[in-house]
């Protein structure tokens, strides 16, 4: 397992350095959204208020595509040590390009190789992910994405190592003169039997695209974000988060 994972890494790292003159982009876009809720979960039956500013940069090449983002967590009216900041690096390595040869078959795009590093937030995260990556063909999605990672555990709470598999989606549709988009992630992690509970996140966003009434379509958003977490953090003693968070995005 050490083995394949120096080969994953090292072939995704690749993807943050592939050489120009083989480098081709397709898409790049970057954002920061606010959010905010007062239905967050913390530990016990408790919740709490909490203000999220997010950083995201997304783009597409011929030999992959990357996606990072980074959370501002910051509790309203609480203690400051409640505070956290959490980010995720995720790039993918197309196994098509790769290969010279085109690995797509009936609705898959593409195969890739995948990982993933997560780091810091409120268990002090420093985990490395890897494994493959399908990208999906499906009818009324701009994208659509399976990864299933190996995920090397380097948490407070001495978290063991598990499994994770990762959906990740983007549907724009019209009502009226009206355009949205509903797009967002599931994540869920296997656990460990006496280790830590199985987790499901189930996170979409509905956006309105305020910027398309401006003749600027696809630069400002607003809706809102719905997140299901099932055993947050991997702890049965947390109750399920049921949180709806009002949002506001830019993209630039």
């Amino acid at each position: 397992m050490k083995l394949l994972q120096k080969i994953l890494l090292a072939a995704c790292v690749f993807t943050a350095f592939a050489p120009v003159a083989h480098a081709e982009k397709f898409f790049g876009s970057s954002s920061v959204s606010l959010l905010y809720s007062d239905d967050y979960e913390i530990f016990g039956s408790q919740k709490e208020s909490a203000t999220v500013f997010t950083f995201e940069n997304a783009t597409a090449h011929n030999w992959g595509d990357t996606f990072f983002f980074i959370d501002r967590y910051q509790v309203q009216g609480g203690s400051g040590n409640a505070d956290s900041t959490y980010g995720e690096f995720a790039p993918r390595l197309s196994l098509s390009w790769l290969s010279g040869q085109d690995l797509g078959f009936g609705s898959v795009k593409d195969v890739y190789l995948a990982a993933q590093y997560e780091f810091d937030g409120g268990v002090e995260a420093n985990n490395y992910m890897y494994g493959l990556g399908l990208g999906w063909d499906i009818p009324g999605f701009q994208y659509f994405n399976t990864n299933a990672y190996y995920v090397d555990n380097n948490t407070a709470f001495d978290t063991p190592d598990d499994w994770q598999l990762t959906v990740t989606w983007g549907a724009p549709f019209e009502l009226g003169s009206a355009l949205f988009l509903f797009d967002g992630f599931v994540d869920y992690s296997s656990g460990v039997s006496g280790g830590q509970s199985a987790d499901l996140l189930i996170n979409p966003q509905l956006k309105l695209d305020l910027g398309h009434f401006t003749g600027e379509a696809g630069v400002l958003y607003a809706g809102i974000e719905y997140s299901y977490w099932r055993n947050k953090f991997g702890s049965p003693n947390i109750d399920t988060e049921n949180a709806v968070s009002a949002l506001v995005k830019f993209h630039f």
